[in-house]
């Protein structure tokens, strides 16, 4: 059995390429809105990946749209609006950063779909990873010419960060992102992560000096986010009580 789940068939291990070349699409457009606007602006528009969510995850999984997910998906819309109306000049990178939170919630649905299919949760990061990796080194000579020389000027302190931003937070991650996916939805996996812009903008404002940008619309647009966590597994038990995939 377990031979089974680490040894892939090629149909599975190009599912995965697929998955991994999203995750690199959606890195691109992660940081892509970070660079043109900053980093406020794109948790902002990563946190409607539940919203996103609501409706791809029954595209792929062939179930209807449940309208409670879409209304907390809504509730997230309005806590993100709130948070958006202290930006102003940033319409470009809200728009990146939107595209980035569709391609999470493609690859979330796309990644649960795989461990329901009995794939190894490494091995599936392992797949995913490499075609991400890839997909990152083709676009550099797009968006930065220079990109490639910048790997070779770094001092050593760089790569430490880099390796350790790679394995905890990207590889060792995504691994425990795929087992939670074995008993959670990723509507409601996705869900949670809307508590992410609000952390993430904290410690933008901290680390990066964007306290600037928090204005009392931004804990009202919290509050909201919050509420919507705080309702989900109230309304699930309601309206989907056995929702499991």
């Amino acid at each position: 059995m377990r031979n089974r789940k680490i040894w892939l068939g090629w149909r599975q291990v190009r599912n995965l390429l697929l998955i991994g070349a999203i995750i690199g699409l959606h890195w691109l457009c992660l940081f892509g809105a970070v660079k043109i606007s900053n980093v406020s602006i794109a948790l902002i528009g990563l946190a409607t990946t539940s919203l996103f969510t609501a409706f791809t995850e029954p595209l792929f999984t062939r179930r209807r749209i449940r309208p409670f997910e879409v209304f907390l998906g809504l509730i997230v819309l309005a806590g993100i609006g709130l948070i958006a109306g202290v930006e102003k000049g940033h319409a470009l990178g809200l728009f990146v950063a939107l595209l980035s939170a569709l391609l999470a919630a493609i690859f979330m649905v796309l990644n649960k779909k795989t461990v329901v299919d009995g794939a190894d949760p490494m091995v599936m990061v392992g797949w995913e990873m490499v075609a991400a990796t890839a997909v990152c080194f083709l676009a550099v000579p797009i968006f930065d010419s220079g990109g490639f020389h910048a790997l070779f000027v770094g001092d050593a302190w760089d790569w430490l960060w880099i390796l350790i931003l790679a394995l905890v937070c990207t590889v060792f991650a995504q691994d425990l992102t795929n087992r939670l996916l074995r008993t959670i939805s990723a509507y409601d996996f996705n869900l949670a992560a809307n508590f992410e812009p609000v952390y993430g903008i904290i410690a933008a404002a901290v680390i990066f000096g964007e306290h600037q940008n928090l204005q009392p619309t931004f804990y009202l647009g919290s509050l909201a986010i919050m509420l919507a966590n705080f309702l989900h597994p109230r309304l699930q038990k309601r309206f989907a009580p056995t929702v499991g995939s």
